[in-house]
């Protein structure tokens, strides 16, 4: 595990997953910083029944549309559905062969990553950047469903 402020280490090949509701620039800070560190980056999209099984929300923008705005992004290479087995680390280090896979430090912080360690011994690096305060997609959500 490293924490991306305190190396300027680069990568070949990141990798980084999320949800990708209600794209916002939480979500453009972490891919941008991600690509910043690699020469290749791809993002997976949680499909719909992965976010709803994990997260036990509804998507509010639909997978085609996320993956859409993330296609869009200059600074991403390559785009790919994040299935349930790809939520294991080492399944999608199986499928995607990176060098590093990028997440928030909210992750870290509240326990919701599982241990890098199983991908640190493929020769991969679980990498955290931090977390864009003030912004999220739940802060999002309750905003709309509160006014």
């Amino acid at each position: 595990m490293v924490f991306a402020s305190e190396t300027d280490k680069n990568w070949n090949i990141g990798y980084v997953s999320g949800t990708f509701d209600m794209f916002h620039i939480g979500h453009l800070n972490l891919i941008r910083r991600a690509k910043e560190r690699c020469n290749h980056l791809i993002v997976g999209v949680l499909s719909d029944e992965v976010v709803i099984k994990t997260k036990h929300i509804n998507p509010i923008i639909s997978l085609e549309n996320r993956m859409e705005i993330i296609k869009a992004l200059k600074y991403v290479d390559e785009v790919d559905i994040t299935t349930h087995d790809l939520i294991n680390k080492v399944n999608a280090w199986n499928k995607y062969k990176f060098d590093a896979m990028f997440s928030g430090d909210d992750h870290y912080k509240h326990g919701l990553a599982m241990d890098g360690r199983a991908i640190e011994e493929l020769g991969a690096e679980l990498v955290y950047f931090t977390y864009t305060q003030g912004i999220s997609t739940t802060s999002l959500r309750n905003a709309i469903t509160s006014s």
